[in-house]
């Protein structure tokens, strides 16, 4: 959602950088990185080109190769996949049912001598009350946490925010994020060796940005000014797009509470979720594909894409990497949908969704 004013902003940044030439690590790249850090008290941050970068970025620095990385099965498959890029091994880990996170207990039981790190994963903007807890779990063995925020921009638990509670948080600004940089990631951390090491292997592990003098084995990870203009602009309105979301999400917690069977992810004491995504798993017997299809083709609501439809460890993908049975990230997987919620829904909008959920759950849920 761009505006007037932010459409003119943008242009107004595109005829400045054309005009200077300066297109790539530029400073409309460094004024993000400033403006992400300062709205979530993070020391650095650094803007790279999609958030899968930034978590690779994060394992390369912390060296995963031929090593361990703890990973929920409920998650996008790039988290896996970044894992595998740096050169580790993901181990796929079940999760808590009330969180679609990892737990301590679930954490506990994927951890084996070779692990190297671990990924907690923010499903839908929701940072699992269990954070320090996780934590405390990793410090005792000397590993590092690391924060996939792709989903958590402005996201908090207990007045911190995303990207805060271990090594460093990896962000997306893909386009159906809360705020978008169009494509982009950005790494937040309070190391600055870190921040160091991630500008490296941002610009071809590169030892500095005009020279050939190649240190790290990089990649072309770098933001372009165009996004990072974009991206800037967007940011500036975050606070706003959260609020819009908060307020759906009120009013669907109170009509799903009404409804017998189908449950809500609810927002735990302490918590405050972007509401990126609005999670609910559908009574056991439902069956989904029937379910999003009456809500769209009787009342004119789709359902967004669920997060996730199929756990990574049944990813053909993965198939390696595949262990015991998950039980829950099958289960939640199985039955989890996702009602509308964007940065500009109006009540009516909002009323027309709930008014579709209630009446085709009434109906197929008896």
């Amino acid at each position: 959602m761009f505006d007037e004013s932010d459409r003119t902003a943008v242009a107004d940044a595109v005829t400045e950088m054309l005009t200077t030439g300066a297109l790539t690590l530029g400073p409309w790249t460094e004024r993000f990185e400033q403006a992400f850090a300062a709205e979530h008290g993070a020391s650095h941050a650094v803007a790279v080109a999609s958030g899968t970068a930034a978590l690779e970025i994060v394992l390369r620095t912390v060296d995963v190769r031929d090593r361990d990385v703890v990973v929920p099965a409920v998650t996008f498959y790039a988290t896996a996949a970044a894992v595998l890029h740096a050169g580790g091994r993901p181990v796929l880990a079940d999760v808590d049912p009330a969180t679609l996170a990892l737990s301590p207990r679930t954490l506990e039981a994927a951890l084996t001598p070779a692990t190297a790190a671990v990924v907690l994963v923010h499903i839908g903007g929701l940072i699992t009350p269990d954070v320090d807890g996780l934590r405390a779990v990793c410090d005792r063995r000397g590993i590092p946490l690391v924060e996939d925020a792709a989903h958590a921009h402005g996201s908090g638990y207990q007045g911190r925010t995303a990207g805060s509670f271990g090594l460093a948080g990896a962000f997306s600004f893909y386009p159906t994020k809360v705020t978008t940089s169009g494509e982009g990631g950005m790494i937040l951390t309070e190391s600055a060796e870190l921040r160091d090491e991630a500008r490296i292997y941002r610009d071809q592990g590169k030892g500095s940005f005009a020279t050939n003098h190649h240190v790290r084995f990089g990649a072309s990870w770098r933001m372009s000014e165009l996004n990072a203009a974009v991206g800037t602009v967007h940011l500036r309105r975050l606070k706003e797009f959260v609020e819009t979301r908060r307020r759906v999400a009120q009013r669907y917690d109170a009509a799903l509470a009404a409804l017998d069977g189908i449950r809500p992810i609810v927002e735990p004491a302490g918590c405050r979720s972007n509401y990126y995504k609005y999670v609910a798993l559908l009574p056991p017997g439902v069956d989904r594909a029937v379910f999003k299809r009456a809500v769209a083709e009787e009342f004119g609501v789709r359902l967004s894409g669920e997060v996730y439809d199929l756990p990574l460890h049944q990813q053909p993908v993965f198939g390696p990497y595949r262990g015991a049975p998950l039980p829950v990230a099958e289960d939640v997987c199985a039955r989890q949908v996702c009602l509308p919620v964007h940065s500009d829904m109006t009540e009516d909008e909002t009323d027309q969704v709930i008014e579709a959920v209630s009446a085709v759950h009434g109906r197929l849920a008896g």
